[in-house]
Parts: C-alpha cells; structure tokens; sequence
C-alpha cells in the first residue's frame, strides 16, 4: 500500500462515507498508517460512545502524524456530513475570541470512523454531558476526574501507589474510583457521581487531591507549580472546571507509538512494578477486550451523591 496513495468509499452502520489516504503513516517511529488507525477506532467505537455520548468533542489532530504539526479542533469542520451531529455551546474565554462554537457530538460509529479519517487521534471530552443542565455557565457533571501526573523521576508506578491511596480516602466518602492509563505517563481516576455543579466538583476534587498532598507530603503533590513536582506525583484537580477536558477512556495519543489510554483493574494497579505492564497499543487493547471485556462497562451504573 503506497503512503498518501489509497482510498476507499464505504457503508458504515447505514452511512456511506469516503475513506482517504489510508496509507498514509500516522505513527512514522513505528509505521502505524492511517488505515489502522480507522480499523482500530472502528472496532473499539462501541466501548468508546459511552464515554463520548452526549458530551462535546474536543478533538486533537495529526493530519500529517505525529511526527509534524498538530492542532486542536472544537468547531464542527468545513464539510461535516449532515448526519454528524453537532450543538452549538458557548465558550467563553476561548484563545479563537468566538463566544460559541459548534462542537461535534460523537453518537454513533459513523461518527467515530469519520473523525478517525480525519486524522483525529486524540478525543478530549469534559466531565459533564449536554443536557443534564440547562445552566451553560456551570454543567451538571456526572463525573469527577484525577489526573495522576508523575513529575520528573516518577513513573505511572509512582502513579499507582498514589491512585490507591486515592481510593482509600474515596472510600471514606463513599464513593467508588475507576482507573485508566492516560496513554501518555500518568492515570486518570474517575468517580461516577449523581449531576452535581462543575464547581462543587472542582471544589471537593480540589480538597481531597490538598488533603492526600498533606498526608503524602514527600509523594503527592496538589499544586500546579512544576518546580514542586519531581520526584512526586501531582493530582490535577483542575480537569473539573466546566470548560476543561480530559482524554476519553479508549482513546489514542498522538505519540511516538499508538499508545491508548487504557481501563485497568485495581489488581493491575496494585501489582505495577514496570511502566511497560501499563503501555498498551491497539492490538493490546482489542486483546484484553476480547479477553475480559470492557473494564469500565459498570462506569455510569451506580453513581453516588456528591457528599456535601
């Protein structure tokens, strides 16, 4: 297959759609194409939606791999298909000046397959879903997110540790994490919640990464200020804020390798010793799906009230 060279109109689900440039290697360290990329996202899509549905997409772009420029993308693109669905959002303090944009909304595989060949590798959503609250200032989230990043001499194992006692003092609040490798060097932990104000979530996030900070003086760190950070892991509260975003579960990075932010169980968390037992590419992921099924299939099934 000749790079840049290949193309092919095809039915999706009930949506024809042309596929282009599927030779074109996305990932030149490792040679991974584009062709790849759409097949991976294709057949991952159904365990992506739900984490994608209802919620707007930011969308990370590579149109010439990872190995050129990127951009970030939240206004739908010029010739969007009309069966991609999009909702118009106000955004405010964006760096476009624009008080609003219309974000794509990713529904349906048609959608997912369409953004892959786009070149979209990485899709960011925030923590809240349309719809849950009429207020566009503050969301209702329903979900609040940690964000485990190792500092300078740290590693995902360091992260692990961190995300344990995480859960010990959710525990203590009620509530339930669920971890992910970030695909790059840290985690995200998610805790399912009933609706709740993105500012009430951004608060409490913010008190329980201050109170671990304390408790784990010479390992955590709640302060965003990089020269506090090596050697510990810093717990990123900030993702909660409304107009934030984090990388959605199942979702790759536009890195050296396709690397894929990646549910995990707590056994894996509490036998990490290596940063490669937590690297996980495409095939990896397919495997383990093939294998134990969706690790985060229970996600949105018990969400608990967020304690006052």
């Amino acid at each position: 297959m000749a790079a840049g060279e290949t193309q092919l109109t095809t039915e999706v689900d009930g949506q024809t759609m042309k596929l282009t440039n599927l030779g074109k290697v996305l990932y030149p360290q490792t040679g991974f194409t584009k062709a790849e990329v759409i097949d991976y996202y294709h057949q991952i899509a159904p365990l992506l939606l739900p984490h994608l549905s209802d919620r707007p997409l930011t969308r990370k772009r590579w149109p010439d791999g990872t190995g050129a420029a990127y951009f970030f993308e939240k206004n739908a693109p010029r010739g969007t298909p009309k069966w991609v669905r999009t909702v118009t959002l106000p955004t405010p303090g964006s760096s476009t000046g624009r008080d609003e944009a219309d974000f794509v909304v990713a529904d349906d595989i048609p959608t997912v397959v369409w953004l892959a060949n786009l070149a979209a590798l990485e899709l960011h959503v925030p923590q809240w879903r349309i719809g849950l609250s009429d207020d566009g200032k503050d969301p209702q989230a329903d979900l609040i997110v940690f964000d485990l990043d190792p500092g300078p001499g740290a590693t995902i194992v360091e992260c692990c540790d961190v995300a344990l006692a995480l859960r010990e003092l959710l525990s203590h609040y009620g509530l339930e994490g669920w971890p992910k490798t970030s695909g790059n060097k840290g985690m995200h932990l998610y805790v399912p919640i009933e609706p709740a104000s993105s500012r009430s979530t951004s608060a409490f996030a913010k008190m329980l990464a201050e109170q671990l900070a304390e408790a784990l003086p010479e390992n955590v760190t709640a302060n965003m200020t990089k020269a506090l950070r090596p050697g510990k892991v810093f717990i990123d509260w900030s993702q909660n804020a409304s107009a934030k975003t984090t990388l959605a579960p199942y979702s790759l990075r536009g890195s050296d390798e396709p690397r894929v932010s990646t549910p995990i169980d707590w056994d894996e968390v509490a036998a990490a010793t290596d940063t490669r037992e937590l690297t996980f590419l495409p095939h990896d992921v397919l495997a383990r799906v093939e294998e134990y099924g969706d690790v985060l299939a229970g996600l949105y099934d018990d969400p608990r009230p967020l304690p006052s």
